[in-house]
């Protein structure tokens, strides 16, 4: 996944790379130590840090996980539960997770399941042995590693040994995945012991050979019956794994398998069959409706834990009821009437910093709305006397947010054509007051001033400020340092200036120059702007993104069809690179957005199809119904494009279906218009859309 505008750059002193996904309970990121081993870094949601209780619970378990090791486990390398956000660091484990493999490729071949369970048997024996139980043992927690699976995630593990008397496990909280959870987890989770994870590795297992839970139903509250009541699903099962998950998936605890002998079933050795569990061991007949109501106050108790802790995802993630909105938010829509020149033109782009949203384009230079009810902070101008009325742009935050970049044209008017002055300035996001400002292109002759995002790249935002085109020339490129009042810090020629441009990835800044064989990509170093390292690919390209540590590139054509996608792994300094074809053409005039790890074809009559940039595969293809749409944007579960007018389309990120839609809210823009919808902003579960003339709305996606 890309990063967001909203990521820190470094977690404990590790430099942040990329994002690597999100839950409920918190962020994780791709990092780097200081020798060079790639860390996967989970920092927990801000709501969390000011619960003494919550800090308790998470020392614990970190204290915990540390003792875990074993060739199927990430170690944990580091952690800080005393943070102003906890996060805990472990080895980084290059791959896709079980889950993500299932949805992108269907079940996992027949004769990979054995080496499947034989991994996870062997992960849980290394985590039972010291005394801890997972308790949230799912496909999203499996990671697919070249040398065999991985399990990872023990943010939510206890140790076992402090169940029966922690105060903290009296509060009642229900940690898990209802699909993968065991019975005992929803009907007294005071009871779970290390025989819990053998039932969720019964489940996984199902889900790995047949693409769903054994107990998956229509509901939360059905599926957590099933778990309890009902019997699995294991029909498409192949018959050589089928035995061994019924045993997983017995019912009472003392009926499952142990790790140990999950291994010794797998080498084909007899296991003594389990002894029945004790009368007195099993809970005490109830009716019927009794038990359902222990398996709503289960339910319940899970959705507690969702609130609290946010552990939870349920089998229709679209149904939890962990939100995620700014502190006061409510639906707003608001529009920028300080800048009013004319221009019938809409924002070009938002950003977000220190709680606010900051727009730009259609004559605004940027205007602050807040992000909790839309009220206009401030705004400013983008053009002097002469200039054009319909730019101005903001090209991201700096890294702590108190900053943001953005673009004026200072062109003076007269009986002639305006004279081209342009000007980058960096703008406390607070108060809209100007920090530092720098000369940018000036006297150059170019046809239009620079926009949101330039074919080749103009002004990129990285570590510690602005990589940019430098001089009168925009011969050269350089980094305009934050700290030094954006006076740069070092400054450099460009190969070809009328072909080489600027991009960032990740926080680092690229040097990208173009010619008809060839895209030349050069890593820049952050403290002298020299070349890292080159690779050399072939054609000329456009920059998407960065995705799972690669950067990827689409064919830069007009009229032809697209036939390929190339990807330069990060870490392996330019020289992994590799064509990737695409098993349906995309239209030559697509606009291509890299969205969180997946390219979108979008055309002007709301057609978008998915690729997944790995293997090429087209994902999925449908109409948005959304005219002229901007670049989509991919949420956990849904797709979201828009239009000029703010028409908005929520497709099915799995199927491109569209699930929910909203109307058009102007009619100052033509739907006809050649410039396509800006770019959306997601903040949590709260959804920012420009539209019209420098208008903004904001909408709950989990209730819109």
């Amino acid at each position: 996944m890309a990063l967001r505008e909203t990521d820190p750059e470094a977690v404990g002193g590790y430099p942040v790379e990329d994002r690597l996904g999100s839950g409920g309970m918190g962020v994780v990121y791709l990092a780097r130590s200081a020798s060079g081993r790639r860390l996967a870094v989970k920092v927990v949601h801000a709501q969390y840090a000011d619960d003494p209780e919550f800090r308790t619970r998470f020392r614990r378990e970190v204290e915990a996980a540390r003792q875990v090791s074993g060739a199927f486990t990430a170690p944990v390398v580091d952690a800080d539960a005393d943070a102003p956000s906890p996060w805990m660091a472990t080895l980084y484990i290059p791959g896709e997770n079980l889950g993500e493999y299932v949805r992108r490729h269907g079940p996992l071949p027949a004769e990979r399941l054995p080496e499947l369970a034989a991994g996870l048997a062997e992960a849980l024996r290394d985590i039972h042995r010291v005394g801890v139980v997972h308790r949230d043992l799912k496909p999203a927690n499996v990671m697919l590693a070249d040398d065999g699976p991985r399990v990872i995630d023990f943010g939510v593990s206890r140790a076992a040994e402090a169940l029966a008397g922690d105060p903290l496990t009296q509060t009642g909280r229900v940690m898990g995945t209802p699909p993968y959870m065991s019975p005992e987890q929803l009907t007294s989770p005071r009871d779970v012991g290390p025989a819990s994870d053998v039932f969720s590795l019964g489940s996984v297992l199902v889900h790995a050979a047949t693409g769903r839970g054994p107990f998956d139903d229509v509901s939360p509250y059905e599926t957590a019956t099933r778990v309890v009541e009902g019997d699995a699903r294991l029909d498409a099962v192949p018959p050589d794994l089928r035995a061994l998950v019924t045993l997983c998936l017995a019912k009472h605890p003392k009926e499952r398998p142990t790790p140990d002998e999950l291994l010794s079933l797998l080498r084909g050795e007899p296991v003594p069959p389990r002894p029945a569990p004790p009368a007195e061991a099993a809970p005490a007949p109830r009716p019927r409706r009794r038990r359902r109501l222990l398996i709503t106050g289960a339910v319940g108790g899970v959705l507690a834990a969702a609130l609290t802790l946010g552990a939870v995802q349920w089998l229709k993630p679209d149904d939890a009821v962990s939100r995620a909105l700014p502190p006061g938010w409510r639906a707003w829509q608001a529009q920028d009437t300080r800048t009013d020149d004319g221009s019938n033109s809409p924002f070009s782009r938002c950003v977000v910093a220190r709680g606010g949203l900051v727009c730009a384009g259609g004559g605004a230079k940027a205007a602050r709305f807040s992000l909790a009810t839309g009220k206009l902070a401030w705004g400013a101008p983008a053009v002097g006397a002469g200039g054009l009325a319909d730019q101005g742009t903001v090209f991201g935050a700096s890294g702590d947010r108190d900053r943001v970049y953005v673009y004026r044209d200072k062109s003076a008017g007269g009986d002639s054509a305006p004279e081209p002055v342009y000007e980058l300035q960096a703008i406390d996001s607070r108060t809209g007051d100007v920090l530092w400002r720098r000369a940018y292109l000036e006297g150059l002759d170019v046809q239009s001033p620079p926009n949101s995002e330039l074919e080749l790249g103009d002004v990129a935002v990285v570590k510690g400020g602005l990589l940019a085109r430098y001089g009168a020339k925009a011969d050269r490129y350089a980094l305009l340092a934050d700290r030094a009042k954006g006076k740069p810090r070092w400054q450099r020629p460009l190969p070809v200036p009328d072909s080489c441009g600027v991009n960032a990835a990740g926080g680092h800044g690229y040097l990208i120059c173009l010619s008809e064989k060839e895209t030349r990509l050069s890593r820049l170093d952050p403290d002298t702007g020299k070349p890292s390292w080159t690779a050399r690919l072939p054609g000329a390209l456009l920059f998407l993104g960065q995705a799972d540590g690669r950067l990827v590139f689409a064919e830069n054509i007009q009229e032809a069809t697209h036939r390929t996608v190339v990807t330069v792994d990060v870490a392996s300094g330019g020289h992994a690179v590799r064509s990737v074809p695409l098993s349906h053409r995309q239209p030559g005039a697509s606009n291509i957005t890299l969205s969180d790890g997946t390219v979108y074809y979008t055309l002007w009559n709301g057609r978008v199809s998915a690729v997944d940039p790995r293997s090429g595969r087209q994902l999925w293809s449908g109409d948005s119904e959304v005219e002229n749409p901007g670049p989509p944007l991919a949420g956990e579960h849904h797709v979201f494009l828009a239009s000029p007018s703010g028409r908005l389309g929520a497709l099915e990120r799995s199927t491109g279906k569209v699930d929910w839609s909203r109307p058009a809210r102007s009619t100052d823009v033509l739907s006809s218009s050649d410039s396509p919808g800006a770019p959306l902003t997601l903040v949590g579960d709260a959804l920012y859309v420009p539209y019209g003339i420098r208008s903004v709305y904001s909408l709950d996606i989990r209730n819109p």
